[in-house]
């Protein structure tokens, strides 16, 4: 960022254009707390261009209960009943090594065929849900105000006095009940 001044106060430029005018909201100009002093404490993040931890690849554990097999989980032997220990380790050794590299094997081949898969998939889904999900429900809920209204004044001048007038006349019905022995 380079400053300038302007009227006595300091501009600030960015890098990436910050979409708000000095004084205030492009859409909201009399709003003052979209100035661009307020965007002195926020970064502008770029989602497309953020780095990826190469160390940590679940960092939202959603597959923590799902994937985790290892040799343990798999094959084991009951006290009593074990194998040589060199056909052990030899089996330990060939399982890992087997699950590793068919594992890269077939991410290397089916993954970024997937990726791109997956990524039209919840970009059409987004952009479903934004440009006819959102709207549809808003629609019916202003319509459905409209219904309601109407509802209400129809139960209002209808069915109110009828259970009013029912509850009048059967309000003085007297219930006893008496045990004999």
């Amino acid at each position: 960022m380079t400053g300038g001044l302007k009227d006595g106060v300091k501009e600030e430029e960015f890098l990436h254009s910050p979409f708000i005018r000095k004084q205030g909201n492009i859409y909201k100009p009399n709003n003052k707390d979209m100035d661009n002093d307020s965007l002195a404490g926020k970064t502008m993040e770029d989602v497309h261009t953020k780095e990826i931890d190469l160390v940590n690849r679940d960092p939202k554990r959603i597959n923590d209960d799902v994937v985790k097999v290892d040799f343990e989980d798999v094959i084991a032997e009951p006290a009593g009943t074990y194998s040589f220990d060199g056909v052990w380790k030899a089996s330990f050794t060939t399982f890992t090594v087997t699950k590793y590299w068919c594992y890269r094997l077939l991410t290397a081949l089916v993954g970024i065929p997937l990726a791109l898969i997956w990524g039209v998939f919840f970009a059409i889904l987004s952009f479903l849900h934004i440009w006819a999900v959102v709207p549809c429900v808003k629609s019916y809920l202003i319509e459905i105000h409209c219904v309601s209204r109407v509802y209400s004044i129809c139960v209002h001048t209808f069915c109110d006095p009828l259970f009013e007038a029912m509850g009048k006349c059967l309000g003085g019905i007297r219930i006893s009940t008496a045990k004999e022995v």
